[in-house]
């Protein structure tokens, strides 16, 4: 199976436990088992079984919809399964963009970026 993504060896160096997210969840919802999860999420149950074993990691999309239905913020969640990796991006990145005059910027990575003149 190539689409497959094993995690487990690294899984052991980063504590990460999908279980315990998903038990969490379940609990607070005060659902049955991973089936009814699965309905909530909207996501088929052989995701969640994926996770649960260790076949599938949780990604980004996941994670929006777990807060979506349980309101446990982002952060809690990625606690909750034991992701502690530190934010590869720098969120206090400013940029001056002069929309006054379009042809002095240029556009890199997708962003305008005023050029020095």
């Amino acid at each position: 199976m190539t689409n497959s993504i094993h995690l487990d060896a690294k899984s052991k160096e980063l504590n990460y436990d999908p279980n315990h997210l998903l038990n969490t969840i379940i609990k607070n919802l005060h659902l049955k088992n991973d089936a009814a999860l699965s309905r909530a999420l909207e996501v088929a149950p052989p995701v969640i079984s994926k996770i649960r074993h260790r076949h599938l990691a949780v990604g980004a999309t996941l994670l929006i919809r777990m807060n979506e239905i349980s309101g446990i913020e982002i952060k809690e969640l990625r606690k909750l399964m034991g992701d502690k990796r530190k934010k590869f991006l720098n969120h206090e990145l400013s940029l001056n963009i002069d929309t006054e005059q379009p042809a002095a910027n240029e556009f890199r990575n997708g962003v305008a970026v005023q050029l020095s003149v």
